[in-house]
């Protein structure tokens, strides 16, 4: 089949679960899904497997066994979009037609932004749990490091999962401690973002995280290169303090967070706003130009943090929008930006951050989720996972 009613672009999280509840509300919709990848990957998890506490066989699967039963797998890449015709042509040739567009191809990481950095992952210290390759690199780094500087870098731009570049270095600190050597490693947080977190709320316990670990914190700094045989990292800062500076740090282990983008084929699509997101609305997630285009996950040009758990608010609304406005009727639904980050703060330890648009706590449990605990850590090791792979992906956990 070459037209569907609704054509989705991406097989992640957001793709296959909002197909996945469309199809469990309207199960004669005939739904296409583009997606190039052979296999599907539990993303939130590769933060524990950098800390050892997680197994990485265990976050991949086969994307095959998630394409939502009465939709098509097409597999291949979108490349570039013609709205005016409701079209989409892949980077083959084929050109495939819709009714209603929902574009959720995620984020691009863009490891080649920093000077050095691809050709040095995967040793010389330098390691990254955004890449299902190298996150197990992290954890050999991590205990195998007795002494010397260990370096926890976040960058300039949006990410996905805005903890995880902070969360492994809880992790280390608290492995460090338990192995009595924490005294004897310098651990330093390099950030482009001009503090820890966003949300005072929980940006307090955080902070007396960082005072537990002896964590120097640098903000305002973009990370320009790295130098593998050396072991030195270059910085440049952009704040009104450090503007053009430039430093040259040594390190024995340093963690990078790659630079992340809208991927190339949205920015240069009419899809994308100035910034290369697709510009939709923050309410209804309908495109602000094309009323049958619409943008759910990392792509969406949605000013919340970019999160599984934010798709899984995102998705309802989403889905109910698309069948009114295929009903000819008025959208009911809309979305407060709610998001949740799961911050572990050692092992065992964690705090379930949620929060909507305005950065004001939106909690679930009965109690105050800014302290550490136990049980919300079993959470996210235990319950999420399952809940991913069984229910969130099955369409059958959103709302």
């Amino acid at each position: 089949m070459t037209h569907f009613q609704l054509l989705v672009i991406g097989g992640g999280n957001a793709g296959l679960s909002a197909a996945a509840h469309l199809l469990l509300k309207a199960p004669k919709t005939t739904v296409g899904i583009v997606e190039p990848s052979e296999k599907h990957y539990y993303q939130p998890a590769w933060t524990l497997v950098g800390g050892g506490a997680f197994d990485v066989k265990k976050t991949e699967r086969n994307e095959a066994d998630f394409i939502p039963n009465g939709a098509e797998w097409i597999k291949g890449a979108a490349a570039t979009f013609q709205p005016e015709t409701n079209a989409v042509t892949l980077t083959d040739g084929r050109v495939i037609t819709y009714d209603q567009l929902l574009v959720c191809p995620g984020i691009q990481l863009d490891w080649g932004a920093v000077k050095g950095l691809p050709a040095a992952l995967g040793h010389d210290g330098v390691s990254s749990n955004y890449s299902h390759a190298f996150a197990p690199y992290t954890w050999q780094l991590i205990k195998g490091l007795k002494k010397g500087r260990a370096i926890f870098h976040n960058p300039h731009t949006p990410v996905k999962c805005g903890g995880a570049p902070h969360k492994i270095m809880y992790m280390a600190a608290d492995h460090w401690r338990k192995q009595g050597v924490l005294k004897d490693i310098d651990i330093q947080y390099w950030s482009g973002a001009g503090k820890l977190f966003a949300v005072p709320h929980y940006e307090k316990t955080l902070l007396k995280v960082v005072e537990r670990g002896g964590i120097k914190l640098n903000f305002m700094w973009r990370l320009e290169e790295i130098d593998g045989p050396a072991k030195r990292a270059r910085f440049v800062g952009f704040g009104e303090a450090n503007k053009e500076e430039e430093r040259w740090v040594e390190y024995d282990m340093i963690h990078v967070t790659p630079p992340q983008s809208a991927p190339d084929f949205i920015k240069k699509s009419p899809l994308a706003n100035a910034a290369g997101w697709v510009d939709v609305d923050k309410h209804t997630l309908r495109h602000n130009k094309y009323p049958n285009v619409w943008s759910i996950g990392d792509a969406a040009a949605l000013p919340t943090s970019k999160t599984g758990a934010a798709i899984r608010k995102q998705t309802p609304t989403v889905v109910n929008n698309i069948l009114a406005t295929m009903a000819n009727k008025a959208m009911p639904a809309s979305y407060n930006g709610y998001t949740s980050c799961p911050l572990v703060t050692g092992y065992g330890k964690l705090v379930l951050a949620e929060f909507d648009y305005d950065n004001k706590p939106q909690e679930t449990f009965p109690f105050d989720q800014s302290k550490e605990r136990w049980s919300m850590y079993q959470l996210k090791r235990e319950v999420l996972p399952r809940m991913y792979w069984n229910f969130i992906l099955r369409g059958k956990a959103q709302g």
